[in-house]
């Protein structure tokens, strides 16, 4: 948990050698800490002004703040969006796996919600991308950041598309 008192989740690596990591990657004992990798990136992001190193070096960046659909806890996902003049769209990929993010169930949930885009803070509502428009903003993403298409190559599912509409 953020100090203050925001729960974590969100950003699924795009491969091996996570520069905050706490553990070696060969080291099977020791599980890959999400929330601490999260912590840093977030912590990273504010004090720069919503950039982020690492595995993130040079790609946009947002922090999407949820509720939790069951719990109401408030949490935060770093997510690499795409970003269209004005308009945001998130991706729930979880690196391809078979199912979705929860913070993707927490915002259908609860779609009135903020995003963090460089230093502001903007209060959005979700709306999913269904159909031919997801499928021509996927591709964007894809073209832009190509670890996008194996993560759909990696999992049945259609990997679902949201818009963070300003309110």
């Amino acid at each position: 948990m953020a100090d203050d008192g925001v729960r974590l989740t969100g950003a699924v690596p795009d491969g091996a050698g996570h520069p905050w990591e706490e553990h070696e990657m060969s080291d099977a004992s020791a599980p890959f800490d999400m929330a601490a990798m999260n912590r840093a990136v977030i912590e990273e992001f504010r004090a720069t002004g919503g950039r982020a190193g690492g595995m993130f070096e040079g790609k946009p960046l947002v922090l999407v703040h949820h509720t939790g659909a069951r719990s109401g806890t408030e949490r935060i996902a770093p997510l690499v969006p795409l970003l269209d003049g004005e308009r945001i769209f998130i991706f729930a990929s979880k690196g391809g796996a078979d199912t979705n993010p929860d913070w993707y169930h927490n915002l259908l949930a609860n779609p009135d919600t903020r995003v963090e885009l460089g230093t502001e803070t903007l209060p959005v509502r979700v709306r999913e991308v269904t159909g031919p428009e997801r499928d021509e903003v996927y591709a964007r993403q894809v073209a832009l950041e190509p670890q996008f298409g194996e993560y759909q190559r990696s999992t049945e599912r259609t990997i679902p598309v949201l818009e963070l509409q300003r309110t």
